[in-house]
């Protein structure tokens, strides 16, 4: 933006709400859209109504970055309504991407943090995005009704947060207004029950005003209205992309300066530099969680486009007259990479209308990189398999997730890291990992991250029986971590994660001590074979479940894989048996989830995904073959 931006449109404030997984983002925004009369009085709203996406609400996570726009027409707007447009983004640093681009959107951000757990990992990956963009914040202690509460404690870490990224920011970014961090505003409230206030409440308290006035107060004062230059020609940021099934590709931009009218012939230009002068179809604005028609747009504003079949992320829309592109959005590197390709098992396209073939999967990890700025496709050099790497776990995992739902069959391989070189010595990606657990699982967890080349950091008891441990482990410590960190804790441990940078390689860690339990033949799995094995092992499969060879069945009780025959049947004989066959004995079989596909899957395993069913198999399903692989890889350590 040049230097003469004078103007100011104060009828329009953008903000971001940002917090770690949880603390209670969506909620917030369902209780200020309700609070504004956003909705009409027939229309029926569910709650967490940002998180549109299936899985968003199955997971009650957010997963992609979204607009609404609040029309605020309260005590404090004083020279009529005032539009403010919310941004909600992801709270997990997986989707990391998606944050990087709610904020090139915004002029300032409100920090939401929780009153009991204070400031995480993730709190401070969001933080310092917007610090880098000297964007002003807003501290918002929400829940300070949880009877544990501790809101003084709160917000002095969240204080003390702010104040060490900007001392780490100091070389980085060198005109960083350090008062105005210093003097933070600080609002309390209690999202769930839509109260706000200034005045701090007592610890397990609802704040003292039963509206969310103080809030809206707050961000008209210390967010600023968009400036802009109105001698300027038109410049707007693509921001994020949608689709509609009547207009196919949204562009969502944010205008910076100028005008942008329904039916306008814009210059567009592309990532690579290639312009391309355009007719803008349709423009809409968004007014609550829908979108209307409208006819032109102003700076500051944040609208959808229609008319750009292949518009990109990043890409400017400008003055054909006077073309001043923005610059790229940036966005952090993969830390985590995993093999995609065609399902390639003995039960392949067992039901009808599933999604097989390579240019199917291919076309759809290509849709995929349309609107995700944080995921790459490598190509491996094989026809029916690439390299998708991203941010961490669990973003691959939603990737594959959504496209089982869609019909998609898929073979998976287990997540690597990307690495890279430096100086000639590969260097992996390091995590900075926080630990809430109960005090006596201390000795436990600290030698489960020890075999996983953690190191830790940092350790600080609340007094409350919990203590708070921070870790530096690689990346690969932590695949397949989550499951055995929650059974350890007996589901009680909160483990955050956020990417800490590079560093050597930390050398060979061993994540699973047990070996699988393999079928050796296809077939149908029977009750008897199960009752025979299970003392010594846990299952994965039920009876009158369809196996093949190579497909693995179960866990085994020791370190070593062994194969079985899960398809016997019981010798029938003309003798009558004096007890009846005791099926009571059968153990309940363990239901993997995708996810825990993936941590429980060793080097030599991958996981077959279709939209019925996801199995864990052997990269080379012949048992005579593996079994050759294994003697010559013993053979070879020998000699070593």
């Amino acid at each position: 933006m040049s230097e003469t931006a004078v103007a100011h449109r104060a009828d329009l404030r953008n903000v971001a709400i940002v917090a770690h997984v949880d603390h209670g983002k969506t909620t917030l925004v369902d209780a200020m859209l309700r609070q504004t009369n956003s909705f009409s009085s027939h229309e029926h709203v569910e709650e967490r109504a940002m998180d549109s996406n299936e899985l968003e609400r199955e997971k009650g996570i957010t997963i992609l970055a979204k607009n609404t726009a609040i029309s605020y027409a309260g005590k404090h707007a004083t020279s009529g309504p005032i539009t403010i447009n919310v941004i909600d983004t992801p709270g997990h640093a997986d989707f990391g991407g998606e944050v990087e681009r709610g904020l090139s959107m915004v002029d300032g951000v409100v920090l939401l943090v929780d009153a009991s757990e204070g400031p995480l990992p993730q709190t401070r990956f969001v933080l310092r995005k917007a610090l880098e963009a000297k964007l002003p914040v807003i501290l918002l202690v929400n829940k300070t009704d949880r009877p544990d509460a501790r809101i003084d404690a709160v917000v002095h870490e969240s204080q003390d947060l702010l104040l060490g990224l900007a001392s780490d920011l100091a070389d980085d970014v060198p005109d960083l207004d350090l008062d105005a961090i210093l003097d933070v505003p600080v609002v309390y409230a209690s999202g769930r029950n839509g109260a706000a206030s200034l005045n701090k409440p007592e610890n397990g308290e609802l704040p003292d005003n039963p509206d969310l006035e103080p809030l809206f107060e707050a961000i008209l004062e210390h967010i600023p209205a968009p400036t802009y230059d109105p001698a300027a020609p038109l410049q707007a940021h693509v921001t994020n992309l949608d689709a509609s099934p009547f207009l196919g590709r949204l562009a969502l931009l944010r205008i910076f300066n100028g005008t942008l009218k329904k039916g306008q012939t814009v210059a567009w230009v592309r990532h690579d530099g290639d312009v391309h002068n355009v007719r803008v179809t349709e423009l809409m604005i968004t007014k609550a969680l829908d979108r209307y028609p409208a006819e032109s747009a102003g700076p500051g504003d944040i609208v959808a486009v229609a008319g750009f079949a292949d518009i990109m992320i990043g890409d400017t829309l400008a003055d054909p007259d006077d073309i001043r592109p923005l610059p790229l959005i940036h966005v952090d590197d993969p830390a985590i990479s995993m093999t995609v390709g065609t399902n390639t098992s003995p039960l392949v396209g067992k039901v009808k209308g599933h999604k097989l073939t390579a240019r199917m999967v291919k076309d759809r990890l290509d849709r995929e990189l349309v609107g995700n700025v944080s995921l790459r496709v490598l190509d491996i050099g094989r026809p029916d398999a690439w390299e998708v790497q991203g941010r961490g776990e669990l973003a691959l995992a939603i990737l594959v997730e959504q496209m089982r739902r869609e019909g998609y069959e898929l073979t998976v391989g287990k997540p690597q890291v990307v690495t890279k070189k430096v100086d000639g010595k590969t260097h992996e990606p390091f995590e900075h990992l926080t630990i809430d657990v109960p005090e006596e699982y201390l000795g436990a967890i600290t030698q489960l991250l020890a075999a996983r080349k953690g190191r830790m950091e940092n350790m600080a008891n609340h007094g409350t029986g919990w203590v708070r441990m921070e870790f530096i482990v690689p990346s690969r410590g932590l695949i397949g971590f989550r499951t055995e960190f929650l059974t350890i804790t007996r589901g009680t441990g909160i483990a955050n994660a956020i990417l800490h940078g590079y560093d050597e390689w930390a050398g060979q860690i061993v994540t699973r001590s047990n070996g699988s339990i393999v079928a050796d033949r296809a077939g149908v799995v029977t009750p008897f074979a199960i009752i025979a094995l299970q003392e010594r092992m846990t299952f994965f499969v039920n009876p009158t479940e369809e196996v093949y060879e190579g497909m693995v069945i179960g866990e085994n009780s020791r370190a070593d894989d062994m194969d079985v025959n899960i398809t016997k049947e019981k010798k029938l004989t003309n003798m009558r048996q004096s007890t009846a066959d005791n099926f009571e004995s059968m153990t309940p079989s363990r239901q993997l989830t995708l996810e825990e596909c993936l941590e429980f899957a060793r080097e030599d395993e991958c996981v077959e995904v279709t939209p019925a069913a996801v199995r864990i198999r052997k990269v080379e399903l012949d048992q005579t073959a593996r079994a050759r692989a294994t003697s010559r890889l013993k053979k070879q350590d020998q000699n070593a």
